[in-house]
């Protein structure tokens, strides 16, 4: 018990450091503590998965930089050796994290505005097309012909553009999630994910280096699987038994490998 209240508390840490850092990386402008109770958030759900993707950046950063100082300190007690292997697995983890998110991400917004340039474009060259574009989109969504057609009307009344390319394509409208904001979330918290792994391995004794490592990563995947499933209001208990088993699997091929190369 004493060990899962632990892991709570370090998880509630781990979350709010995340939040904050989100805070400061997606907020342009600065805000009273008035205008931040009062105020909609209406890129709540970005900011949620942006915070969601850098919990599983730190969880990948963990697990990869685990195995890697794992297997080389399985196969050598040089601790030089150890370091430059964890510090340029830390390096080419971390770029490609961020590199695969601004590409995942920038993509998505293209494809995002180009479906706001359609819809503008028909506004633009027929209104009465666009109209029924929206009462179709409004009866595929589940609204009856009448309902339909007052929500078009409405919509035509107010911001015609946002009603179209949020009921056509599920898109918040003028919300795009800044891909440069995803690529730095992913950077830094794979580089925060690997910091247990890496000083672990680096601070204990050649005795005590792998044992040490492999309890303190434990703990760390218990932490981020428990934070993880809070996030996704998921079960934490198989989260964290999933991610531990996850994490000692990875270390013990590693290990095994590095027994076969020993130095």
């Amino acid at each position: 018990m004493a060990i899962i209240k632990i892991v709570e508390l370090f998880s509630e840490s781990l979350k709010s450091l995340f939040l904050l850092l989100l805070y400061f990386i997606m907020d342009k402008k600065e805000k009273t503590m008035s205008e931040i109770t009062h105020e909609i958030d209406s890129n709540f759900a970005g900011r949620l998965n942006i915070l969601r993707a850098g919990v599983l950046g730190a969880n990948d950063g963990i697990i990869s930089i685990a195995g890697v100082v794992i297997g080389v300190a399985s196969a050598t007690s040089n601790i030089w050796i150890i370091f430059l292997s964890g510090l340029a697995a830390i390096l080419a983890g971390a770029f490609s994290m961020a590199g695969g998110e601004y590409v995942s991400v920038s993509t998505q917004k293209d494809t995002e505005e180009a479906a706001v340039a359609r819809e503008q474009l028909l506004l633009d060259k027929d209104i009465e097309a666009a109209k029924k574009s929206l009462y179709a989109a409004y009866l595929q969504n589940g609204e009856c012909e009448t309902s339909a057609q007052l929500l078009v009307n409405k919509a035509f009344l107010k911001n015609p553009l946002k009603a179209l390319v949020e009921e056509k394509y599920g898109i918040e409208y003028e919300e795009f999630t800044n891909p440069w904001h995803a690529a730095a979330s992913s950077f830094i918290a794979f580089v925060l994910g690997s910091l247990p792994p890496m000083l672990s391995i680096t601070i204990f004794p050649s005795d005590y280096r792998i044992p040490a490592t492999v309890f303190i990563v434990a703990i760390s995947l218990l932490i981020t699987g428990y934070t993880s499933a809070k996030l996704g209001k998921a079960p934490t208990r198989t989260a964290m038994i999933r991610n531990l088993c996850i994490g000692l699997l990875t270390m013990g091929v590693t290990y095994l490998l590095g027994q076969l190369f020993s130095i």
